[in-house]
C-alpha cells in the first residue's frame, strides 16, 4: 500500500469516527501559516473541528474561552516557545492532551510532564498525527 492510500484509509477511518460521534475540537497553534493551514485541512478532512491561533498568547486565550479536546502546537514560535504555551495550557486544564510539533528530535527536559506527544516535523506521514490524536483522545476518555 502506498503512502497516499494509507493517508486516505486513515482519513476514511477518522471520518467514520466522526460519523459515530467521535469527532473532536482541535486547537492548532502555529505562528507560520505554512504549517497551520495544511494541518487544519488534514484535521478537517478527518472530521474534526479545528480552531487556529497564530501565536501562543492567542492560543491560550482561545483555550480559555472554547471547549477544546486536544491541542497541536509548534515548538518554535516567535513570541514564546511551545513548551511555555503547553505549561500554561496544562495549568488551565491538565486533562487536555497536548501534541508538540518540532524540527528538534530530542524532547527538551523543559517539556517533561507538559507534553503528551512530541512529533518531529517531516519525519512522520500525515496519518501519524491523526493516529496520535485518536490515541490520546481514547486514553483521555477511558
Amino acid at each position: 500500500m502506498d503512502d497516499l492510500q494509507e493517508v486516505e484509509k486513515s482519513v476514511q477511518s477518522s471520518a467514520l469516527d466522526h460519523a459515530n460521534g467521535n469527532s473532536a475540537t482541535i486547537l492548532c497553534i502555529d505562528d507560520e501559516s505554512a504549517g497551520l493551514l495544511p494541518r487544519k485541512m488534514l484535521l478537517e478532512s478527518a472530521g474534526h473541528r479545528v480552531i487556529t491561533a497564530r501565536s501562543g498568547a492567542e492560543g491560550i486565550e482561545i483555550f480559555r474561552s472554547e471547549k477544546v479536546d486536544a491541542v497541536i502546537l509548534d515548538y518554535w514560535m516567535a513570541e514564546m516557545k511551545g513548551t511555555a504555551v503547553a505549561w500554561e495550557l496544562k495549568r488551565i486544564n491538565p486533562n487536555i492532551p497536548v501534541i508538540v510539533l518540532s524540527g528538534v528530535s530530542e524532547l527538551p527536559g523543559e517539556s517533561a510532564g507538559l507534553v503528551d506527544q512530541w512529533l518531529v516535523k517531516g519525519s512522520h506521514r500525515a496519518e501519524k498525527l491523526l493516529d496520535s490524536i485518536s490515541t490520546l483522545l481514547e486514553h483521555r476518555s477511558a
